[in-house]
């Protein structure tokens, strides 16, 4: 490994590690303060980062990237506008750090607190999204967290470009020197070596597509916060209702196909593929989706191609669409079981007795019944920005908010107390 990719990780890995035992002892009006400069600087230096990531999209096409990836590295005005905004919704919110969760007096006298405290320091290794680097940054602070990026080359100026905003601003209200550090070279050694350091790090977290995150998990000595890929699926059962089944299949599919919560798969009960099928496929084609059907599905959608087994398993992250009819609700719970990545699901019906075995026996972070896989996002769940949606099951699932962002300890009162 290059000495100087390894003497540049460690020294802002140290860094935030000294900014962490700072940040922790920030009150609320102070880290609010903060947020909202940084708010603040985003708006009003939007040239600054726009001619940043005109530079990033410039190299994206000379290196010929699909539309999925080149999608999630764009900026424009309104995304600018977002990431500001959410900085904002974050100050807004509660602080987590010192939040009492618990707490009790034992026989002996003893009395227990459990509190919530900061995780320390956070790595996150992200990919193309710069949002994600002004939104780690906020949540990250709100909960008392220094944090070190590594994102990807595709966004490196962009990402440099808003953590020099970020960090100008806060500091000028309080923010502690290392508090948000970014690792400015797009060696991978960068990454190797972040994930070995356990002195420093307490926590990594990758975002991305399913390579990263599954060389993260593997190579990592620092405890990894899994935020797994999103091959989602909406299954409309018998009892649906029909139109709002299509305008929800339209959302989930269209409204941004490059996101981890669109849908990748449709399951149709046999007894409405007749009628549901045609009609659906006709808008999804009209807007620009490929279909891939099964035998069943084919029947009904004549400019559907055939579908394989790895269709089923694919998180596609474009106007693509595998659709699949079922005989039950059972084998679509099956299959969805088998292929999910426990990301999102959908069950469209009017049978309550249906919706509530689906979100009882399928296995995910977000199970919706009559809604749009779309809504699984820290922002739409009213949590404010979120560093990532958690597949797993440990510490945290779902949208990651303020209080994932925290651990807790215990703190315990005596007056003299030995044990016996």
């Amino acid at each position: 490994m290059t000495p100087g990719v390894i003497e540049e990780v460690v020294r802002k890995a140290k860094r935030a590690r000294d900014a962490a035992v700072r940040l922790a002892g920030l009150t609320r009006a102070e880290k609010d303060r903060i947020l909202l400069a940084m708010a603040d600087a985003i708006e009003d230096r939007k040239d600054f980062i726009l001619e940043a990531n005109a530079r990033d999209a410039e190299a994206a096409e000379k290196r010929d990237l699909s539309s999925a990836p080149i999608d999630r590295l764009l900026l424009d005005d309104a995304r600018v506008a977002e990431m500001a905004q959410g900085l904002r919704t974050v100050a807004g919110l509660p602080d987590p750090v010192g939040e009492i969760i618990g707490g009790w007096r034992l026989p002996n006298g003893l009395e227990i607190t459990k509190i919530r405290v900061p995780l320390g320091v956070v790595g996150i290794i992200y990919e193309s999204r710069p949002n994600v680097t002004v939104d780690a940054a906020g949540l990250c602070l709100k909960a008392g967290n220094a944090v070190v990026l590594r994102g990807g080359s595709d966004a490196i100026n962009s990402n440099i470009a808003l953590v020099q905003v970020v960090n100008e601003a806060g500091r000028a209200e309080g923010l502690p020197a290392g508090a948000v550090e970014i690792v400015e070279t797009t060696d991978r050694q960068a990454a190797a070596q972040l994930m070995q350091l356990t002195d420093y790090l307490d926590v990594l977290i990758p975002r991305g597509g399913g390579e990263l995150i599954r060389r993260v998990k593997q190579e990592s000595s620092v405890p990894v916060i899994e935020t797994g890929e999103g091959n989602c699926h909406v299954y409309v059962d018998a009892s649906a209702d029909l139109a709002q089944a299509q305008e929800i299949v339209l959302n989930a599919k269209c409204q941004r196909p490059g996101v981890c919560n669109a849908v990748e798969t449709l399951l149709v009960h046999e007894d409405v593929a007749p009628d549901f099928l045609p009609a659906v496929g006709r808008r999804l084609t009209e807007l620009g989706v490929e279909l891939r059907g099964c035998d069943r599905a084919r029947r009904h959608l004549e400019q559907a191609n055939a579908a394989t087994e790895e269709d089923w398993a694919t998180e596609y992250l474009a106007l693509i669409l595998a659709v699949k009819v079922v005989d039950d609700l059972e084998e679509a719970i099956a299959h969805i079981n088998r292929f999910g990545t426990k990301h999102s699901e959908a069950i469209l019906t009017q049978d309550l007795r249906n919706a509530r075995r689906f979100t009882r026996e399928v296995d995910a972070a977000a199970v919706y019944v009559n809604a749009s896989t779309r809504f699984t996002d820290g922002g739409q769940y009213g949590m404010g920005a979120e560093i990532g949606i958690s597949t797993q099951k440990l510490h945290a699932r779902g949208p990651m908010g303020l209080p994932e962002l925290t651990s807790y300890k215990y703190i315990v009162t005596g007056d003299g107390h030995v044990r016996p």
